[in-house]
């Protein structure tokens, strides 16, 4: 009888044994797909199929921003400063903080440079956090607040991020909507903005950079600054691989085919209220765009990264995808 019990104990204990190294083994099928949106203390973690794309800062930051993005494979193509200091990067422009949406004039006000003289944008709370297997969504409210405390307006802004049909691409949608909540909002002419990124160094047009830049009218590096394009691609080398971002202006935004404030040091930036600074005019208000009070404004824009030139990333065809709403 004794040994019945041991035999009767022992065959269930050795089954179980024997499941659970099956399940310890590494299942392929279970790695996580689609877009994971994590909340952190300070930001949310963006990752596309568990690698990192992005993190979102919103708290206790100038304005909100997206930092690092990472491109086609593991290389991140924006500057890490001064988010982080590392070799070989220049510490200019303070506030060119990875990815952001800012302007230099909003009624009278400065929110694209930092420091006491200027306005904040402050994260005020999500609307909605998704992850999903084809895409993932943040949509959050925001005030901007000028330097004296008064608040110049509100935005609603979302970033919807998709999941990527090919290994060479990263897709993800910017719009924001400016309330002028508080009164009429007047974004002032200057060159000073707006839908930005700041590019990593090695793909800046300015030496020792090996980058280049193209709209969709055909100009090419210095000559794009300041132009009117459907959209502009900054592409260069990064971990040894030719890699572009490029960023799509949709045809329904006021004043379409933006200006573009696209800078050899690798400063890349749509921005719809320049034209005084851009074409030159003497009117200092040629650009500016009023708000009526209780009213509101919205932009769109795609930001497409992607691997090689913007030939081989066939971009223009890529516009055409988001126009018609691919």
């Amino acid at each position: 009888m004794p040994s019945a019990c041991i035999l009767r104990v022992a065959l269930p204990l050795l089954f179980l044994t024997n499941f659970l190294a099956f399940s310890a083994e590494p299942n392929p099928q279970s790695s996580p797909h689609g877009v994971q949106i994590t909340q952190l203390t300070n930001r949310l973690r963006v990752e596309i199929d568990g690698q990192l794309f992005t993190e979102y800062y919103f708290k206790d930051v100038p304005r909100p921003y997206c930092y690092p993005l990472i491109g086609p494979g593991t290389a991140a193509l924006t500057r890490n400063w001064p988010m982080k200091t590392t070799p070989d990067e220049a510490h200019d422009h303070i506030h060119h903080r990875s990815l952001w949406f800012a302007h230099g004039i909003v009624n009278g006000h400065d929110f694209w440079t930092e420091g006491t003289n200027c306005g904040k944008i402050v994260h005020e709370q999500f609307l909605e956090i998704e992850s999903g297997r084809d895409s993932g969504t943040i949509k959050s409210l925001n005030n901007w607040i000028a330097a004296d405390g008064v608040p110049a307006c509100t935005d609603t802004r979302t970033l919807h991020i998709f999941e990527p049909a090919n290994p060479n691409e990263r897709i993800f949608d910017f719009e924001i909507t400016l309330h002028a909540s508080h009164g009429p909002v007047t974004l002032g002419d200057t060159k000073e903005g707006t839908m930005a990124i700041r590019l990593a160094e090695t793909m800046k047009l300015k030496p020792p950079g090996q980058g280049h830049i193209v709209n969709s009218t055909g100009l090419r590096d210095n000559d794009t600054w300041g132009k009117q394009a459907d959209w502009c691609d900054y592409y260069g080398p990064v971990d040894g691989k030719t890699l572009g971002v490029a960023i799509f202006d949709h045809p329904q935004n006021p004043r379409h085919p933006t200006w573009w404030h696209v800078r050899d040091y690798g400063l890349f930036a749509a921005n719809p209220f320049g034209r005084h600074d851009f074409e030159k005019l003497a009117d200092t208000t040629a650009g500016n765009l009023t708000i009526p009070a209780g009213q509101s404004v919205t932009f769109r824009y795609r930001f497409y990264l992607h691997n090689g030139t913007e030939k081989d990333a066939r971009i223009a065809d890529k516009y055409q995808d988001y126009v018609k709403g691919l």
